[in-house]
């Protein structure tokens, strides 16, 4: 199993995670991740951190494809992959409707199919076999009736075929990403319960697909306070990330068996309700989808993980280097 540190979204100036970065590096970690949602972007920390590292792989975690044509997005992977001795990993994702829509003034309508062919696309200036056409009815290139002319990037790029990573949680979404991309990011991820929900979707996957699931890790021996800690996010996100009409959020825990619980959870939140909605997540789905507590129980629940198609993990929650190192004492042996 390959190990990763998600840094998650840079908030403020004085979040700058350079020294977690190169501990992280100095210790083996294979790849460090960073976020977008409706604030930073997810490339400038990147380059950030890329621009202070030599070996450590760069993810994002995800770029989101309302933010950027896909042009665009192809463009800055195919700079920063340059700039960073070719250690990008794309990942992207549709976010949700709530983010596209209210954020980026964009439909989202068919997401699946946007992803397919902003993927075709980006791939096809990445070979730069040719000028860059589309016939989808999503990005048109060019823009029909207008005056473009079907053109080729003018930087040569240094891989034609970075990786690319699907921030995907249906089914259908998974298939895609085991289809047209070399990983897939779940968000959530119980490990006993993968292979029920996704097996059939991750069937088509080629040899060294990469499952590289966010995992958050607290080290303590307050068990009690850990799990606490997970609640409040899962408490947020069940809640509160997404519109009541569609939470995809919501949906994947509804898969993982808390279907009844997940419509609660939410009613209180969106009634105002936080305090009664965090008291409603059951501890086995903060435990489940963690790795908290002191070292011999993280230890003793990772065997689930190795035992499940997770290939990479991506800790979430761990910054300082003795930290960073137990995890990885733990994680790689």
């Amino acid at each position: 199993m390959k190990l990763g540190l998600n840094l998650g979204y840079w908030q403020r100036n004085a979040d700058d995670a350079t020294e977690s970065v190169l501990a992280a590096e100095r210790l083996g970690y294979d790849s460090v991740w960073t976020a977008e949602a409706y604030g930073s972007d997810v490339f400038t920390p990147l380059a950030w951190y890329g621009a202070r590292t030599s070996r450590i792989k760069l993810g994002t975690s995800i770029a989101q494809i309302s933010a950027r044509p896909p042009v665009t997005t192809a463009m800055t992977a195919m700079t920063l992959d340059h700039l960073t001795g070719g250690r990008l990993l794309l990942g992207v994702g549709a976010s949700g409707p709530q983010v596209v829509e209210g954020w980026y003034g964009q439909p989202f309508a068919r997401p699946l199919a946007r992803t397919r062919e902003y993927v075709e696309i980006m791939r096809k200036v990445w070979r730069r076999d040719e000028p860059v056409t589309s016939d989808g009815p999503h990005y048109p290139l060019p823009l029909p009736g207008g005056l473009g002319k079907p053109l080729k990037s003018i930087t040569h790029p240094l891989r034609p075929d970075i990786p690319v990573y699907l921030g995907a949680e249906g089914p259908r979404n998974v298939a895609l990403a085991a289809e047209v991309a070399q990983g897939w990011l779940p968000l959530f991820a119980f490990p006993e319960k993968i292979e029920e929900m996704y097996g059939e979707a991750l069937s088509g996957a080629e040899p060294g697909f990469d499952v590289a699931a966010m995992v958050m890790v607290l080290i303590s021996d307050d068990l009690r306070g850990a799990l606490d800690v997970v609640k409040t996010m899962l408490t947020l996100y069940i809640g509160g990330m997404g519109a009541r009409q569609r939470n995809f959020h919501a949906d994947i825990i509804g898969r993982m068996g808390y279907a009844e619980a997940a419509e609660h959870i939410q009613a209180l939140y969106l009634a105002g309700r936080k305090d009664e909605a965090f008291r409603a997540i059951p501890d086995e789905l903060a435990d489940g989808i963690s790795l908290v507590g002191p070292p011999g129980r993280i230890k003793e629940r990772l065997e689930l993980w190795h035992r499940s198609p997770v290939t990479s993990l991506l800790v979430m929650g761990v910054r300082d280097e003795p930290s960073l190192k137990l995890v990885r004492d733990l994680v790689l042996g």
